[in-house]
């Protein structure tokens, strides 16, 4: 964190890495009478990480209020993007004086794509500014305020390995993940979760996972264990329609991989892997026919 001053005008300044998550488990439990989804699933952060750089100004003649930017030049840069609405949600709940505060986005988390990428940008913006105007907010109060941006936002404060309920805020943080080396490919196209939860709301879900045998997986650090529990209930209504989650869920197998699974509700696919080199090889192949394919590792 830095602090300047010059002629009355100060600024400080600071970057957050917001990390991409991955769900080793996803269930959809049930469905409240406000139209939200309960879910039960495990959650896990990797190094894939957008970078997020906050700057507060104060003592300009004109405040400018806040200023959005992104390394991508089609995001929005205004209420429809989710980090501008975390610094307009801090600022209306803590009373905080907003004069400049400028908020750049180096995007490398693709979009859509079932990472929590939007979530993950807010949580680092509304952790950046509480710091920033030393608001002594603590993790409860900050996750309380994110919540009321987006059900992921909450678990994306905090990151690690969780156990998500309710309809995501509910957080128990579980033993780390044995390490491992992680590919992720996501096809060319987007998924809406809303459409993915309306299909799930009509049909039967037959294949559940055993979120308990996972949680002791973890427990017991049994990365064989974890790896053979992997299950998303999502999975079934998005690969149906798009054949691209099947292809490249075999193709991680098939080279290594000692077991994939789509992420949230798509259409990102991983693999994990023990052996780095093989890893490594996958992502290479991949890569040639998928360019947002990423070698990262599980935090």
């Amino acid at each position: 964190m830095l602090f300047h001053n010059k002629t009355e005008i100060t600024h400080a300044e600071t970057t957050v890495q917001a990390r991409a998550k991955i769900n080793l488990t996803l269930d959809v439990t049930g469905r409240r009478d406000d139209g939200y989804h309960t879910v039960k699933m495990v959650m896990q952060s990797v190094t894939l990480h957008d970078e997020i750089k906050v700057v507060v100004t104060h003592g300009e003649k004109k405040p400018r209020g806040i200023l959005l930017s992104c390394n991508l030049p089609y995001l929005p840069l205004d209420e429809r993007n989710l980090a501008y609405r975390a610094a307009e949600l801090f600022y209306e709940t803590t009373g905080t004086l907003l004069e400049t505060c400028e908020i750049h986005i180096e995007k490398r988390i693709p979009i859509a794509a079932g990472l929590a990428g939007g979530s993950t940008d807010a949580a680092a913006v509304l952790r950046a500014l509480s710091a920033l105007h030393a608001t002594g907010l603590t993790d409860d109060e900050l996750c309380a305020m994110g919540l009321k941006l987006g059900a992921d936002v909450p678990y994306c404060l905090r990151g690690g390995t969780m156990l998500a309920e309710g309809i995501g805020e509910e957080l128990t943080a579980l033993p780390p993940m044995p390490h491992c080396w992680v590919v992720l490919c996501k096809p060319p196209f987007g998924v809406s979760t809303k459409e993915v939860y309306t299909e799930i709301d009509a049909i039967e879900l037959k294949n559940r996972p055993d979120t308990a045998g996972m949680i002791r997986a973890l427990e017991q650090t049994d990365y064989a264990g974890v790896t053979k529990r992997l299950c998303n209930v999502m999975e079934a209504v998005t690969a149906s329609k798009r054949r691209q989650i099947s292809e490249i869920k075999s193709f991680l197998v098939e080279n290594g991989a000692d077991g994939a699974l789509m992420s949230g509700s798509g259409p990102t696919v991983y693999g994990l892997f023990s052996d780095e080199g093989r890893a490594k090889t996958a992502a290479k192949m991949l890569s040639r026919r998928f360019a947002d394919t990423f070698l990262t590792e599980t935090v």
